[in-house]
């Protein structure tokens, strides 16, 4: 093969063709060609189908490799094979979109090839779009928090969905975080199902009160956030096997309970697990025979909304819900009064922080790179950040990702804090679409008015 002509694979009787095959994919640290990454999925491709097999999966597509910038594709391709199906989702917003479903290895290939090393199918199966089968739990731990700490907070996860009569299935997220997912029976809406999500979380974060948040607003939150919102509807998560776009081409890595204790998620990378599944299997493979009930769970969140407890925030392009605490942070907080059951639910007042925003950018690396020019302008203040003082966003649009960088001046003199700059850099993505949805908002209540 000369360099730059595609290669076809035969996978099961059906033919894939791999343009661009020894494009680098990974070129910092590990060195790994598209090629390479379809191999590493073809070597692993029975646990990775386990995750996303019939399911509508959204591309996450990486077209310059892990080190450039991704966006999110929800609709098929047109020029897609004859023999890769679809199902119609519809979303919060009234959109509908024709997404993917894919069933066998050769559909599996053929999506990494289009530039998808990471995995995120939806939680439902293509033949009931409205009933979730899996609960998932997404353990992020914040600045400063140990992998021993997150380990510590899967592991009380664990404790809670046994007494819940549930099985949780853990895995690496492949970056800092775990994932546990829970099979569940088709019985539950996806309102139902975050909710549970929800109660689980709160119930966590009471057993473990120092390390544990289930906190939406990064500038309350501490320690390990369990983020109960990767179930509502429209949210999906990297799946199992998924390459994660770091240097060391790190993978999110199925595991049994017991290897939780003392695991690593360097060790789980695209070199690493196609020996590991090879010789162990996929630590998964019965996942799909544990289907249980929220039951439990649900009355859980009962127990918790007659004790005051209301609904949490919900992601921002969702519309308000019933029970729902006012929707904007801490930071922007203007003490608006509160109906009698917010007022029920809220155990202290919430406090305004006081936060800057340092840089928007689709770069990680730009935006860290103007954290660091704003802390050489404002050394003084710079010196007074905690760890967990810098807030790292990666913010996910309609079909764009950007990284968000704040800094929260709560341990700073109030003398001495610096004012609100122009962000540097200031290239947020959904900008302009944000700003034209606004004055679309506005025309119309003039309208209506």
């Amino acid at each position: 093969m000369k360099q730059g002509e595609a290669e076809v694979l035969s996978i099961d009787g059906r033919e894939v063709r791999i343009t661009h095959p020894d494009k680098l994919y990974f070129s910092r640290q590990a060195q790994l060609s598209k090629l390479d990454i379809v191999r590493y999925y073809l070597s692993v491709a029975a646990g990775a189908l386990s995750g996303i097999q019939g399911r509508p999966i959204v591309l996450k597509r990486f077209v310059n490799g892990a080190e450039g910038e991704a966006f999110y594709q929800k609709r098929a391709p047109s020029d897609r094979p004859h023999w890769l199906r679809t199902v119609t989702l519809s979303f919060p917003s009234g959109r509908t979109a024709e997404e993917l479903v894919v069933d066998d290895a050769a559909g599996l290939a053929w999506i990494v090839n289009l530039g998808c090393i990471e995995l995120h199918p939806h939680p439902v199966r293509s033949g009931d779009l409205d009933h979730p089968d899996e609960l998932r739990i997404d353990l992020d731990p914040g600045p400063g928090i140990s992998w021993v700490d997150v380990r510590r907070v899967s592991l009380e996860v664990k404790s809670v969905l046994e007494e819940s009569g549930l099985r949780g299935w853990p895995k690496t997220s492949g970056s800092r975080g775990m994932h546990v997912i829970i099979r569940i029976q088709q019985r539950w809406g996806f309102s139902e199902v975050r909710r549970a999500a929800l109660a689980l979380s709160r119930e966590v974060e009471r057993r473990l009160p120092a390390l544990a948040s289930s906190k939406w607003w990064k500038e309350e939150r501490h320690g390990v956030f369990l983020d109960y919102n990767q179930n509502a509807k429209d949210r999906t998560t990297a799946s199992a096997y998924s390459v994660r776009p770091l240097p060391d081409a790190r993978v999110s890595a199925p595991l049994h309970w017991h290897e939780v204790s003392d695991c690593d998620p360097e060790d789980f990378t695209v070199f690493t697990m196609p020996s590991r599944f090879a010789e162990l299997g996929d630590p998964h493979a019965s996942i799909d025979a544990s289907a249980g009930s929220l039951d439990r769970l649900l009355e859980l969140a009962a127990r918790d909304e007659a004790a005051g407890l209301g609904d949490a925030p919900w992601p921002p392009h969702f519309r308000k819900a019933e029970g729902e605490a006012p929707r904007v942070a801490p930071s922007r907080a203007k003490g608006a009064a509160r109906t009698s059951s917010e007022k029920k639910s809220a155990k202290r007042p919430r406090t305004k922080m006081p936060l800057l925003v340092i840089a928007n950018s689709p770069s990680e690396s730009a935006a860290l790179a103007g954290l660091e020019r704003w802390k050489s302008k404002h050394p003084e203040a710079a010196g007074h950040l905690a760890v967990d003082d810098v807030l790292v966003d990666r913010m996910r649009g309609r079909s764009s990702t950007w990284t968000r960088i704040r800094v929260n001046l709560r341990h700073v003199p109030e003398d001495r804090r610096p004012p609100q700059e122009p962000p540097d850099p200031d290239d947020d993505p959904t900008r302009e679409w944000r700003e034209r949805l606004s004055r679309e908002r506005s025309s119309k209540d003039a309208t209506e008015n």
